[in-house]
């Protein structure tokens, strides 16, 4: 099993290049413009001035049947070659969050989220949605709670060769409490009351340590 690949780049570093390699879950970390498993900005900053001093960039990736960061839970939907790759970029108080995965079933949507916990032999272990502000009633199906600004939302659709890009962008940063894991899930997510940020089973997990 190869370990954990995850980059930080601190202030003053203009931008990350990111290299899938054909074996899967290694990456090389330059300055310059940003790659993806899917071709696609591993990070869409919220401002355009990556030099102050309070911008950082994180960058994981990972081969599911190669990293011991990566759990494939459903191996028809997230088969053992697929590769994932999540980037944090923060920036004055917003957080960006980028996820990119290549290789999982063609011309399908998945839901997607930042959890609580870090990866574990079942989905289950990655525990629930992080929110920024905690709903008090557990599970939190409340959309005041369960919703795209209160937590990190990373549905995607993919293409037809099963790769996806996408990207979601909050106003806050994580401080004291951190999510620590990206799940995937076999339904995109739902909005209504009783049911908000439920998708479907929990089909793989990449550790992130945000």
């Amino acid at each position: 099993m190869r370990p954990l690949h995850r980059y930080l780049v601190a202030a003053g570093v203009a931008g990350l290049l990111v290299t899938m390699t054909a074996c899967g879950g290694s990456a090389d970390s330059t300055s310059g413009s940003a790659g993806s498993p899917s071709s696609a900005p591993a990070a869409s900053p919220p401002s355009t001035d990556p030099s102050a001093s309070n911008a950082k960039q994180v960058v994981v990736t990972a081969e599911f049947a190669g990293d011991d960061a990566a759990t494939n839970y459903n191996k028809t939907l997230v088969p053992d070659d697929a590769k994932i790759l999540v980037a944090e970029y923060v920036y004055d108080g917003a957080t960006t969050v980028t996820l990119n995965v290549r290789g999982l079933v063609p011309n399908r949507a998945y839901g997607a989220h930042a959890h609580a916990m870090p990866c574990g032999p079942t989905g289950d272990a990655a525990g629930p949605h992080f929110q920024h502000k905690a709903d008090p009633v557990k599970p939190s199906v409340d959309p005041a709670f369960a919703n795209s600004t209160n937590e990190i939302w990373l549905d995607f659709k993919t293409d037809d060769d099963g790769d996806a890009t996408t990207a979601s962008t909050v106003p806050w940063v994580f401080t004291n409490a951190k999510a620590a894991s990206v799940v995937i899930h076999a339904d995109p997510t739902q909005t209504a009351p009783g049911k908000a940020g439920t998708a479907g089973a929990r089909v793989a997990c990449l550790s992130v340590g945000f």
